[in-house]
């Protein structure tokens, strides 16, 4: 970091822009295998709680990738800088008093800590898509599956790259057993009991 960069403070508080919006910040951070369901629960949810009329803005690994991240591969350490400016960014979306729904493979646990650790206790909520990965396969929606088993693509997750499973997740979620309703309405529920909500 440059010496003459100084840390400047805002006189609206991160406290004042949520209280404004009637709820707290947070992140919710959906990590699983490609085809577990990330996006299509973050989807979900992001609906659900924008019905209800709370303030929320969903980060999907695809699109960031569109533009703030367009310049990383999928090597490790690209992945490494790809969490890591998504967990930044993700960050200052909740300083602006909103619920940040983030979906992303993140395959490596520290790069996941490193993001829980830019937040207050409570704020981050590790959301493990715990599909299995026959059932992954199977669905194989972008077809990456079958390109990686053939060897036209490299570094695939759960293939020949590794995916690092929680052990202590917030929330743990199967969408092999659970209909997507099922899912929002356990996630809401969290949300409530954590009070980050209030169920409307």
């Amino acid at each position: 970091m440059a010496d003459n960069i100084v840390w400047h403070d805002h006189k609206v508080t991160r406290a004042q822009r949520a209280e404004n919006k009637n709820q707290k910040p947070c992140l919710l951070w959906f990590t699983g295998l490609s085809g577990s369901g990330k996006s299509t629960i973050a989807n979900a949810l992001d609906v659900a709680l924008h019905e209800r009329g709370y303030h929320t803005f969903l980060l999907d690994g695809d699109n960031v990738r569109h533009g703030l991240c367009k310049d990383l591969g999928f090597s490790d350490d690209d992945r490494v800088e790809n969490i890591r400016r998504i967990g930044e960014m993700s960050k200052l979306f909740a300083d602006a008093g909103l619920i940040v729904l983030s979906a992303f493979i993140s395959p490596f646990t520290s790069d996941r800590r490193l993001v829980r650790n830019l937040f207050p206790a409570g704020e981050f909520i590790e959301v493990f898509m715990d599909t299995p990965l026959d059932t992954c396969e199977q669905r194989d929606p972008k077809g990456l599956y079958q390109k990686a088993r053939s060897g036209e693509i490299s570094h695939f997750t759960g293939i020949d790259s590794p995916y690092e499973a929680p052990e202590r997740p917030e929330v743990r979620l199967d969408t092999s057993t659970m209909s997507v309703d099922e899912c929002v309405e356990s996630l809401i529920r969290f949300l409530a009991e954590q009070n980050l909500i209030t169920v409307k």
